[in-house]
């Protein structure tokens, strides 16, 4: 048995790896959606509808604060540190509640400012939800668009970089496993620019909702205290013009986190899209179509010394199955509270920064192991030439056409073509004695001799280059 236990090792080892071995890629995360930030944000939350309702002299004869009062209590909020955290903790200790310990932690600092006489005033009529859902609110909005945000943008911009430069590559297409029509690999490439961008842009659109309306959402604390006020009114500007939230005027308890499980299913299907293009890209690699580029000290293998391994992909698999399993769980737990309320939420939410941080990771992996690669044309032209019974599709098309325009002889034309095809390697002399035989005009028959597994790709280069325009061209800034 070991002597040492590696729990008491100074500083902590983490548990998870999130935390430790991915630390760097995920570290960014830690200001949106810790508990510490969450903490951070409740005591802005606080602080801000505390000076909203004496801005607002929303309740009859309390003063209002003085400028300096403000700038002074948003100055300590904002300087939230260490101490702030132990200060907290020593609270927390004593009430054995997180939203209570911040509320003794703010009057301490109005005592510190001088404004101790309104100290009732912090927490006014607010449920713990109150709070929370504004904090979480403000964690998933911060982590969303200035971590998660930029981190799709960069993977789609590699991805576009890649498909525009690699546009009138000819490739061999496999549909079931199997050679199929040519394509470039840059068009293959920019339907999973197509397919992101369509995801990104409807996470960048997502509403971040918050209410603050009492125990039972019936701001019936709000009315038994100052009658006369128009509370949702009230309620609303803070949500919307303090906190830069999307107002949510029906709740009960808590707000009912339906704009989460949507932002979660969006996240989520971006990131099974993500997996898609690893697993394609881990698969050219094996069929010799990408060449990766050795990281001189790197070893792909601990006995093989000439391996150069797709970890980055197969990291962002990995990953990205881990992202979207908690994301789902997220999406389909949150949606659901008994009666007016239950603390399922609570502890499902803790976990929302660890769904982001598999996810972060997974595209930072996406965007190196691209950028370690090389297109080896060679093995491309090599399958072509090789395959070049995928002509049989544009004869028998051409066929077909010359059919129906009162061309004699040209019946049947996909059971022809089968006939010569199906299950069977052909090369370039077999299609153009066939061709030659067929009986079409001149100028087909001149079109059909000359196409060549590489050159019928059709639109596939354009469509590549629309693509990348139209992301360069649309893409929202975050």
């Amino acid at each position: 048995m070991p002597t040492v236990s590696l729990a008491e090792v100074s500083p902590a080892i983490a548990l998870g790896p999130l935390d430790g071995r991915y630390r760097k890629d995920t570290a960014d995360l830690v200001d949106h959606l810790s508990e510490a930030a969450l903490n951070r944000n409740r005591i802005r939350v606080e602080v801000e509808w505390f000076i909203h309702l004496t801005q607002n002299s929303v309740i009859p004869g309390v003063r209002t604060l003085t400028e300096a009062e403000v700038t002074a209590l948003r100055k300590w909020a904002e300087g939230f540190d260490a101490d702030t955290i132990a200060t907290l903790a020593a609270h927390e200790a004593v009430t054995v509640h997180d939203v209570k310990a911040v509320e003794y932690t703010i009057k301490d600092a109005l005592v510190e400012i001088g404004a101790e006489d309104l100290s009732e005033l912090v927490h006014f009529c607010c449920t713990s939800e109150d709070i929370n859902n504004l904090s979480w609110a403000l964690g998933i909005k911060g982590a969303t668009e200035e971590v998660w945000l930029p981190r799709a943008r960069a993977l789609i911009d590699t991805l576009a970089e890649t498909a525009e430069s690699l546009a009138e590559v000819p490739m061999l297409a496999h549909t079931h496993g199997q050679p199929a029509t040519p394509t470039t690999m840059g068009k293959e490439l920019a339907v999973f620019v197509h397919r992101l961008r369509r995801q990104y842009e409807r996470i960048a659109a997502t509403d971040f909702l918050g209410k603050i309306n009492g125990a039972t959402g019936t701001y019936s604390a709000h009315l038994a205290a100052v009658p006369g006020a128009d509370w949702p009114q009230i309620a609303r500007t803070f949500v919307e013009g303090s906190l830069d939230l999307t107002f949510n005027p029906l709740t009960t308890q808590i707000e009912s986190h339906d704009w989460d499980a949507e932002l979660f299913a969006d996240v989520s299907r971006f990131n099974r899209i993500a997996h898609n293009l690893a697993t394609d890209m881990w698969t050219y690699i094996s069929m010799n179509y990408f060449k990766q580029i050795p990281v001189a000290g790197a070893t792909g293998s601990s006995t093989m010394p000439h391996k150069v391994n797709p970890i980055r992909f197969e990291n962002a698999e990995a990953n990205l199955e881990l992202s979207s399993a908690l994301l789902d769980s997220l999406a389909a737990t949150l949606v659901t509270s008994r009666m007016q309320r239950d603390l399922t939420d609570s502890t499902s939410q803790r976990n929302i920064g660890v769904a982001y941080g598999h996810s972060v990771l997974a595209l930072n992996n996406l965007v190196k192991g691209l950028g370690q690669l090389a297109i080896n044309e060679d093995a491309l032209a090599a399958d072509l030439d090789a395959n070049w019974e995928v002509l049989g599709e544009a004869i028998q098309s051409v066929m077909r056409a010359a059919g129906l325009q009162g061309v004699p002889g040209m019946e049947n034309p996909y059971e022809k073509l089968k006939e010569l095809t199906r299950g069977k390697r052909i090369h370039q002399a077999d299609l153009q004695e066939f061709v030659a035989g067929l009986g079409l005009p001149a100028e087909e028959t001149a079109r059909l001799t000359a196409l060549t597994p590489a050159t019928y790709v059709g639109q596939a280069a354009q469509l590549a280059r629309d693509e990348v325009a139209a992301w360069k061209a649309t893409s929202p800034a975050v």
